[in-house]
């Protein structure tokens, strides 16, 4: 059987169960097909007559639609976002002139089996070039998914990257103008999704909630008992009618240049909340730290305001970066928030008809950035009694919000709020755990969990990455040149010799760091030496790092430091902002500056000539979206709640850290960001958890012993020995794929096994046939070389490996020839 062979039959499969299952109308194959489009007018036109619109609204309707579609001249964000926003609220036309307009819908999206579904195979498109979708979904006539399927030894990706190919201006990209979802599967892997534009490593993968209690959820778990097939089970869940019309009415968001779709935790997130929100029951909602809880909370409000009558929505913060966060999320998807000034703006918006949605901070700090204290939530409740007028009457039906409501004063804001809203319902989120001692505080005051979403379920539905902890004992005494020499033998061995040489060139630098305040000065260049070994940091890795220190002086003196070491690319983020009178108090003794005055001045020369808010939103945008030019952000506070940077890879902790904040602040380094970055670093110069101290490794202990165990458990694993036992897979089965070459295994062999047998002119259809094997050996190499680097210089004292085994694995784990 040829290779289109097996993939046909994969497809003839689908189509059935399209038909047999789903209850959709099979087209027809659309290969030599004529004009094919994604608005099918005649079956359109058939769903719009039988809705009782006449002939002259359609043609109108129609014609706006086409026009739509057709415009060229923008992008395809821009194209898909004008085209959706007509398909989901309709064309407003008119019979003639002057005439009363009606608004024509081209999908019954409030009664979803209304509508007619079709689906169509090779459909054969041509744009400015000719390409041809496996599968593609039409709700009345209107391409709304398209579906690549391969066979099970193809990788998905190759399905992935075929549309993203087709989606291109120099290929397709009206076809999918109107396209919704876009999809790729096989049978051993399942169904990825995503939407017109997202990136290849950002396509999702469905997963049903077991405890979802909604109608279609449990007629969907009952359907999948009985398919075996992955890619059956996947297709299910998001192509039956109801959750197919749903998904794309109500999770489809534009988000300032990217369009965006549901992950499974955010749809059924927001089914269960919609069931209390129905109830008039408030509760609370726990989807770890990267998982979406903004989008969650935008796609909950857009439903209350569209199914609510008389709704309004508050959210309600108290972290000046967290509220400038969520106006700038809710802004950026369209939706017009107003940032309330004072408590008593907030009274007097919430005494008038509007805004429908609005957002409000507990405090206004003085100083930029910063957590609100227990006085700040007092005088918030203070200043909002002072300011109730006498005929105080809230108007609408009020849902409140509370960001990050794990925080021990929600009880304090939640009183606060019934005074001016008593008829409110209260809705937490939080992105941690609730600490067992708030746990029924919290519980009491919000309600009972409406959908719980732990870090264990994330990672093992790769929406964020494991966590790898290391604890670093720092040598105190490293004065004298021999136990220099030693520190940097420890730290060299099991490095290959281009990573010495280059080392060694840097050398000269970090022997002075050790005389400046000799503890930063080791961690420094503890740092230096990640920053040169580790793929994801160096100066060509598309990864970067946080340090978290104790105080700005100390983020200072580390700056200092790594600018005296070489490293350039970094920067201090705080609350700080140097102001010369902070000065006129302080007073110079024998030794020379002030820590003040210190502070002061490696803070001035680091602005240069911008002042501070300019340089953070400089420094973050680099940070994010250039990692090589913005190695090391230092930090005390800042940065370590709702700031998503997907390069960072690596977070060093010289801070004492506990619960939340730490919770939040490892956080950091667990967003997705490509195939090259397989997990986020801890690394603790504070023995937060103990384990060198009592050489035993327990993460849920010590910093986290206010948590429930199994509300962190499995958050934290050791970095070296999961590097270990990740190098050892990978050599496995590098071992169990190659095993099959030739002898005596030379380089010929290999190019015969992993290429074809015809070295001096390939068989291209042989080519294909080895393609799965050749990227899962790039996989397999690029997997073992990571993890070596990691724990290469640990394998002869930690493990006992001699220095021949070292050489031998260091062997195995590079690239075959």
């Amino acid at each position: 059987m040829s290779i289109g062979d097996r993939e046909k039959k994969v497809q003839e499969r689908v189509i059935k169960l399209f038909v047999n299952e789903l209850g959709y109308t099979y087209l027809g194959d659309f290969t030599d097909r004529r004009n094919n489009s994604n608005i099918e007018e005649e079956y359109l036109r058939i769903f719009l007559q039988r809705q009782g619109y006449s002939d002259t609204l359609i043609d109108r309707a129609i014609r706006e639609l086409a026009n739509t579609v057709g415009n060229q001249q923008v992008s395809l964000y821009d194209l898909n976002k004008a085209t959706y926003t007509l398909l989901r609220y309709g064309a407003k036309v008119s019979e003639s002139v002057g005439q009363h307009k009606t608004t024509v819908h081209f999908v019954n999206w409030d009664k979803p089996l209304e509508n007619d579904f079709f689906i169509a195979e090779e459909v054969t498109y041509i744009g400015k070039q000719e390409k041809r979708p496996d599968l593609v979904l039409y709700i009345n006539g209107i391409a709304f998914a398209v579906i690549e399927l391969k066979r099970s030894t193809v990788s998905m990706s190759e399905g992935i990257r075929q549309n993203l190919t087709n989606q291109r201006k120099e290929f397709v990209m009206p076809f999918f103008s109107t396209i919704g979802l876009i999809m790729a599967g096989n049978d051993s892997e399942g169904l990825r999704y995503g939407v017109t534009g997202t990136p290849e490593k950002y396509f999702l993968s469905w997963r049903e909630d077991e405890n979802a209690t909604d109608e279609v959820s449990a007629y969907i778990r009952e359907r999948n008992e009985e398919n075996p097939i992955k890619l059956d089970k996947n297709l299910v869940s998001l192509c039956t009618k109801e959750r197919f019309v749903e998904i794309l009415h109500n999770f489809i968001v534009y988000d300032s240049g990217t369009k965006k779709t549901c992950r499974p935790n955010q749809y059924f997130g927001i089914k269960a909340a919609q069931d209390y929100i129905r109830r008039r029951e408030g509760g609370i909602i726990w989807h770890t730290q990267g998982s979406g809880k903004s989008l969650t909370m935008v796609w909950l409000s857009k439903w209350i305001k569209e199914n609510v009558p008389d709704s309004r929505i508050l959210i309600v913060t108290d972290r000046d970066e967290l509220d400038t966060q969520i106006e700038r999320i809710y802004k950026g998807v369209d939706e017009n928030i107003v940032r309330t000034k004072s408590g008593r703006d907030l009274v007097n918006k919430i005494n008038d008809t509007s805004p429908s949605l609005m957002c409000s901070l507990i405090h206004k700090f003085g100083r930029r950035g910063g957590q609100a204290s227990q006085s700040d939530y007092e005088s918030f409740i203070e200043e909002v009694k002072q300011a109730l007028p006498q005929n105080f009457s809230p108007k609408g039906d009020f849902y409140v919000f509370v960001d990050e409501c794990h925080r021990t004063q929600s009880g304090r804001l939640h009183k606060a709020m019934n005074i001016i809203l008593p008829n409110a319902t209260f809705i937490g989120f939080t992105g941690t755990p609730l600490m067992t001692k708030d746990k029924l505080t919290s519980l009491e005051i919000f309600g009972p969990y409406i959908h719980r979403y732990k870090f264990d379920e994330a990672v093992r539905d790769k929406v964020v990455l494991d966590l790898r902890y290391e604890a670093r004992e720092v040598e105190q005494d490293v004065a004298s040149q021999e136990k220099i020499d030693a520190w940097f033998e420890s730290k060299t061995r099991g490095l290959n010799n281009v990573s010495k040489a280059r080392l060694k060139k840097r050398w000269g630098n970090l022997q002075k760091v050790f005389s400046s305040k000799a503890r930063l000065g080791v961690i420094a260049s503890d740092i230096i030496f990640d920053m040169e070994t580790k793929p994801r940091l160096r100066e060509d890795g598309r990864g970067n790092a946080m340090l978290v220190a104790s105080s700005i002086y100390q983020a200072c003196k580390y700056y200092e430091i790594f600018q005296n070491s070489g490293l350039k690319k970094c920067a201090i983020v705080t609350s700080y902002s140097p102001n010369p009178g902070d000065l006129r108090t302080e007073t110079v003794g024998e030794d020379g500056e002030t820590e003040a005055a210190e502070q002061y001045e490696i803070y001035r020369k680091m602005l240069g000539d911008k002042d501070a808010d300019t340089f953070e939103a400089e420094v973050k945008q680099k940070f994010v979206e250039q990692p090589d030019q913005m190695k090391l952000l230092i930090v005390v506070d800042k940065l370590l709640t709702g700031f998503d940077a997907p390069a960072a890879t690596y977070l060093y902790i010289d801070r004492s850290m506990r619960d939340h904040a730490l919770f939040q602040a490892i956080c950091r380094v667990n967003r997705l960001d490509g195939e090259d970055k397989d997990y986020g670093y801890i690394i603790d110069y504070k023995d937060l958890f103990g384990s060198l101290e009592k050489a035993m490794e327990d993460y849920t202990s010590e910093a986290f012993d206010n948590y429930d165990k199994e509300d962190v458990s499995g958050l934290l694993n050791n970095r070296l020995d999961k590097a270990k036992g990740q190098l050892d897979d990978a050599l496995e089965a590098l071992r169990a794929l190659c095993e099959p070459v030739a002898v005596p295994k030379d380089e010929i062999d290999y190019i015969h096994y992993f290429c074809g047998k015809n070295s001096e002119a390939f068989d291209l259809d042989e080519l294909e046939e080895n393609l799965p094997k050749r990227e899962q050996l790039y996989d397999l190499t690029a997997k073992a070389m990571r993890s070596f680097s990691e724990v290469s210089g640990e394998l002869k004292e930690r493990y006992g490996y001699s220095s021949e085994q070292i050489k031998a694995y260091d062997k195995e784990a590079q690239p075959k020839n």
